[in-house]
Formats: structure tokens, C-alpha cells, sequence
């Protein structure tokens, strides 16, 4: 369900965030997510996010490095453009398998095109995820080269921080973002790890940078057998869930108020009251590498 564009106050601007299920097939899943970002913005959304590899969640591991595309060429990269056009949106794809390299590895790239469908950023997944359950296994260093540049871009809706999934569990990033108003954590987090964490993370990283976060997810059973967490949500910089979706395919929808975050970071001036700068300091004597 898409709630109803409505009237809203000066300066507040409505945000999207997609859930899929997504699978093997590439243009079944482009096409589903045509349909979402078409509902997002019919709903009167200017920023629409979708999840991270919304265009492929194969059935093994190497199947995405078998769809990988070149900078500027493929059909995930020319949907991804020409949606943001189409609908006149921001449009972000959540990650996109891009050739490296190495031919065996992807890097997973998290794009950002323009209500004109111009490619505007581009973030390369810094954090590799690995997992040993028992039952679960993830490596995705054995398929995946990891980025090594913090991506932050001005819009108009603010400034914009880059992420992607497993990057979640690691403060120090978003902290060299720098004062970000909007921080996308596009993602496929597992069932496990997401009932235990997902929530919390985001939240943490809303409250702890006073900036709206805007985490769609993969959630659902996949033909691979893996089952995600979903529940999708944007969350504001008090910390406070205004929309999510727990399950299934759908769009999440809230306003981001520039005024609101502009009197939260006025009357607790956390980000002011920074005084460490990690990479500087020392315990006994040796600094810290």
C-alpha cells in the first residue's frame, strides 16, 4: 500500500523506500521494480530508494558476477536512468553489480541518478560481510571487491550520505560523512541478523548523526532459499520509525522536514560537541592504525 500524496508544510519533502523479494531473473525483477518506483511516484515522492541488488538476487553467488555491468552500459543501469526521468525523481539503486578487475568479482555499487536521469554518485560497498552460523554461510569478499571512498552529494533535498548494508555496523563511516541530513543504507540484511540488529543499527545511526535514514530492504523468501529481513523503514533524526513495512513487496513513504532537523540539531548540538578524532589518538604513546 502507497499512502496519498497530500499537502504537507514549507520545506518538507516526501521521501520513498522499496522493499522487494527480488530473484535470478533480471528483467522480472527491473520490472517489478518499475512498478514500485511508478507507485512511489504517483504517491509524491521526489526521492525513491531501492534496495540493495534489486535487480538480481541470484540462486548462487557467482550469478551476479555474471550480470555485471560496465560503467554507463546494461539494462540495470539504462532502467535505473531512465526511470528517474520518466517519474522526474531521484532515483536511487539500492546496489548494482559493476565489473572490477577482477573477473570473478563485482564491485557493489550503489548508484544515484537525477530527476533528469544524469548519474550523480556513485558508492562503492566498503564492508564485505562474512557469517559462520552453522547453518549460515556468507563470504561475500569471494565474489565482491570492496570500495575504498566515503561518498556524501549535495541535493536538493540536502546532503546525502552513501551506504550500503553491512556498512551499517560501522559508525566510524557515517562519522566521516560529516554533518549528512540523509543517510541511505540500502540493504539485504539476513533473517538472522536482521530480527537481532536491523532495527537498532538504523535507529543508532539516525540518532547518533541527527540525520534521516532512509533503509529500504530485500525482504522475503528468495528462489535461492535465503530468506531477508525486510522491514524497510525511514526513520527521522530523533530516532523515531515514521514508516515501515515488515514484509513482502511495497513502498515506504514519509516527509523529510528540513525546518525539524534544523531545531533538533539547534537545541542538542551534538555534532558540535565532537572532540575526538579517532585517527589521532594515542594510547600509550602509539597511535592507534
Amino acid at each position: 500500500m502507497v499512502k496519498p500524496a497530500r499537502a504537507h508544510a514549507p520545506g518538507v519533502i516526501r521521501m520513498a523506500a522499496i522493499q522487494m523479494a527480488s530473484g535470478p531473473n533480471v528483467s522480472a525483477n527491473l520490472a517489478e521494480a518499475e512498478r514500485l518506483v511508478a507507485l512511489a511516484a504517483a504517491g509524491g515522492a521526489k526521492l525513491v530508494a531501492l534496495p540493495e541488488f534489486f535487480a538480481i538476487m541470484g540462486n548462487k553467488d557467482t550469478d551476479k558476477v555474471a550480470v555485471r555491468e560496465e560503467v554507463g552500459k546494461g539494462p540495470i543501469q539504462k532502467f535505473l536512468a531512465a526511470a528517474a526521468k520518466k517519474h522526474k525523481i531521484w532515483l536511487v539503486g539500492g546496489s548494482v553489480p559493476m565489473a572490477c578487475d577482477n573477473p570473478k568479482k563485482v564491485r557493489n555499487s550503489c548508484l544515484v541518478y537525477d530527476d533528469k536521469g544524469k548519474l550523480v554518485a556513485r558508492y562503492d560497498k566498503i564492508h564485505l560481510f562474512g557469517l559462520d552460523l552453522g547453518v549460515e554461510h556468507y563470504q561475500e569478499e569471494k565474489t565482491i571487491e570492496p570500495g575504498d571512498q566515503v561518498v556524501v552529494l549535495d541535493s536538493p533535498f540536502g546532503r546525502i550520505g552513501l551506504s550500503v548494508c553491512y556498512d551499517l555496523r560501522f559508525p566510524e563511516l557515517y562519522r566521516a560523512m560529516r554533518d549528512v541530513d540523509i543517510i541511505l543504507v540500502p540493504s539485504a540484511f539476513t533473517a538472522t541478523t536482521g530480527k537481532a540488529h536491523f532495527e537498532t543499527l538504523v535507529r543508532a545511526r539516525a540518532i547518533e548523526n541527527l540525520a534521516y535514514v532512509i533503509a529500504p530492504a530485500q525482504g522475503g523468501y528468495h528462489l535461492s532459499g535465503r530468506e531477508t529481513h525486510g522491514d524497510t523503514m525511514i526513520v527521522d533524526p530523533w530516532g523515531v520509525v515514521l514508516d515501515r513495512l515488515p514484509r513482502g513487496s511495497g513502498v515506504v513513504m514519509a516527509g523529510i522536514n528540513s525546518a525539524y532537523q534544523a531545531s533538533l540539531r539547534k537545541s542538542l548540538p551534538a555534532l558540535k560537541h565532537r572532540t575526538l578524532d579517532c585517527s589521532h589518538i594515542r594510547i600509550k604513546g602509539k597511535a592507534i592504525k
